[in-house]
């Protein structure tokens, strides 16, 4: 735990009192031109409702204007090497994980137009930035019952695949889709693809207006922390399938670093987090569509 706190020392400006601040902390589509499967086809879906995951390509929610990307299966290597440049202890040790089953991932972080079309509020400090900003000040507790409220409504209309729900990605899941195939500290050019305290003049800004990862995901570093799934946890070392972290904790995990932080917290394997009830003007969080487990 003191190598998660001093690396949340580092993130959040080097005070203590920062660190204690932050731990008390309607159409929906898949885009697929393909007909329906046959009737006996034992991939076909149980209703006529229910939307065909045969061709697993980009999930759009229409009324949200909520994108997903499809992540394919697959492995990597999570957590940075003993010599990468600013790396911290947590981020260790390098663990070699495979995700069995693909998932869908938000391209960009939820806007504060997508959080009040289903919640009905608002809580973000920087509604003057627009409603396509990334919504922030919001708990891990928030986002994960906004998770629940659009899973709800879109299982109602009959507009999701069987098994599946909304939920916060798992963190192996969020470093995955951030890395992108690469190996390196960042996907890219991290001033390129970010918002950080040397750019972003103190305040969030319109998703999607830096660079994508080389998968098509924008905000991956910067802008907000994103909440994942996880509590914070040492990783195993050795190997590891569909990791999903500690099943308890006092934090959760928040990835990605943001506008308020310097770049080197955008770092792929880079890690902080807080309290479940945590809200902070820093925290927001994306979207995955993943079969229930």
């Amino acid at each position: 735990m003191n190598d998660f706190c001093s690396l949340c020392l580092r993130y959040c400006g080097g005070s203590y009192s920062t660190v204690i601040f932050l731990f008390m902390l309607g159409t929906i589509g898949l885009r697929a031109e393909n007909p329906r499967l046959p009737i006996d086809d034992p991939n076909r879906l149980q209703s006529d409702k229910e939307i065909l995951v045969s061709d697993k390509t980009n999930w759009v929610v229409a009324d949200l204007k909520l994108e997903m990307i499809w992540v394919k299966p697959g492995a990597f290597t999570m957590g940075s090497p003993p010599d990468e440049a600013l790396r911290n202890k947590a981020e260790g040790p390098q663990t070699e994980v495979t995700l069995t089953r693909g998932y869908w991932l938000g391209k960009t972080e939820v806007t504060q137009f997508q959080y009040e079309a289903i919640t009905k509020t608002n809580p973000s400090a920087y509604r003057v930035v627009g409603s396509n900003a990334p919504v922030d000040s919001v708990s891990w507790l928030d986002a994960m019952k906004y998770c629940e409220q659009l899973t709800d409504r879109e299982k109602m209309a009959g507009r999701l695949p069987k098994g599946y729900v909304f939920t916060l990605p798992t963190e192996s899941q969020w470093e995955y889709a951030c890395r992108a195939g690469t190996t390196t500290s960042y996907s890219g050019d991290p001033e390129a693809m970010g918002w950080f305290s040397k750019n972003s003049n103190e305040a969030t800004h319109t998703v999607g207006s830096k660079q994508a990862n080389p998968w098509g995901f924008f905000d991956m570093s910067g802008n907000v922390l994103e909440w994942c799934r996880d509590w914070y946890g040492d990783y195993p070392g050795g190997s590891a399938k569909d990791p999903r972290g500690p099943g308890h904790g006092y934090y959760r995990i928040a990835r990605g670093g943001s506008w308020r932080n310097e770049v080197q917290v955008g770092r792929s394997a880079a890690r902080a987090g807080g309290s479940p009830g945590r809200i902070d003007y820093t925290l927001g969080f994306r979207l995955a569509l993943c079969e229930e487990r």
